[in-house]
């Protein structure tokens, strides 16, 4: 049923090894039958079974960018930690490359709390996951399913249906704006079929031009440059498969977010473009146990990679607090 993948076995991360946690590649598979990939890191020295985190994001990178990072450094402070690749994209498994489902990308979140709950080092009531950018948004949609995930933590969060059906800012936000984007993508369907292909819609732009906004230069400065680079990033590289936006204009991720009912930190940077996705889809939950956090001055990458931004111990007391 499942793809047998090639995985890597060189560290070919943005950020250094550890010599504090233990590293290998993992695979598991969604109930799609795809395989995913992913790395798996543990502390060198526990005892008894550990919580257990999932890290996914952000939105067209790979596991050996942010999401990488994140895994590695919270395997440091005692936990069990994966990074993965989403269906479709770096080492995972899926035969139609670089596209996004907002349904297939939340599975793939419950399907690494599968894989976690069953490893014999891991306490399978204690699981928690952590969405980055895009992934941020599924995140907060697979918490209000999955309700084995005790904790969730968004970072820099993004909105993927909103901002695909509404454009950033909301600044196309019309039924026919909509209808206007959808006729030029199911036209793109139409080609993609024709030429058997499946067109990309580009990753971030390289060179920028002088016009650019600061979101597409802080975008380029991380994907474009040595910082964030991967020859597997599809935002590195040539992009989503061009016609990922339909599904995304047509289902709103976040439609029952106000019933997840476990713990949720929201962290955002002050001056990050994307910042009122967070604290609007923040306004929608309820319960005692919901935090949003802004960092001072901190733009949208920064929670990326910038260790004086990025507030691990932060995300470890949220998680020693829930995870118990």
């Amino acid at each position: 049923m499942n793809e047998k993948l090639v995985l890597t076995e060189k560290w070919d991360k943005t950020f250094p090894k550890s010599d504090k946690v233990n590293h290998r590649k993992v695979t598991f598979h969604n109930r799609y039958g795809i395989t995913l990939a992913a790395d798996l890191y543990e502390p060198k020295e526990y005892s008894g079974k550990l919580p257990a985190i999932a890290v996914c994001g952000p939105f067209g990178a790979v596991k050996e960018q942010a999401s990488g990072l994140y895994a590695e450094k919270l395997a440091e402070k005692g936990y069990l930690t994966m990074a993965f690749d989403p269906s479709f994209t770096g080492e995972s498994g899926g035969n139609v490359r670089y596209v996004a489902s907002p349904d297939i990308n939340t599975e793939d979140f419950s399907a690494a709390v599968d894989f976690l709950s069953v490893q014999v080092n891991a306490d399978s009531e204690k699981i928690g996951i952590i969405g980055i950018c895009g992934w941020g948004g599924m995140a907060l949609n697979v918490a209000a399913m999955d309700t084995r995930i005790k904790a969730t933590v968004t970072s820099t969060m993004y909105d993927m249906s909103r901002v695909n059906a509404n454009g950033y800012f909301d600044e196309g936000d019309s039924e026919e704006a909509r209808y206007e984007m959808k006729k030029i993508l199911n036209n793109q369907r139409t080609l993609d079929y024709k030429n058997g292909e499946y067109k990309l819609a580009g990753g971030v732009v390289d060179p920028l031009p002088d016009n650019a906004p600061f979101y597409v230069k802080d975008y380029h400065d991380y994907y474009k440059t040595k910082r964030g680079y991967h020859e597997r990033s599809l935002n590195s590289n040539g992009g989503w498969n061009m016609t990922s936006s339909l599904s995304f204009i047509n289902m709103p991720i976040l439609a029952y977010s106000n019933e997840i009912r476990s713990a949720v930190l929201m962290i955002h940077g002050e001056k990050a473009h994307s910042r009122y996705f967070s604290e609007d889809a923040f306004k929608k939950l309820k319960g005692d146990n919901k935090e949003l956090m802004i960092i001072p001055g901190a733009v949208h990458t920064d929670l990326y990679d910038n260790l004086d931004v990025i507030t691990f111990d932060k995300i470890d007391s949220f998680f020693k607090e829930y995870l118990k």
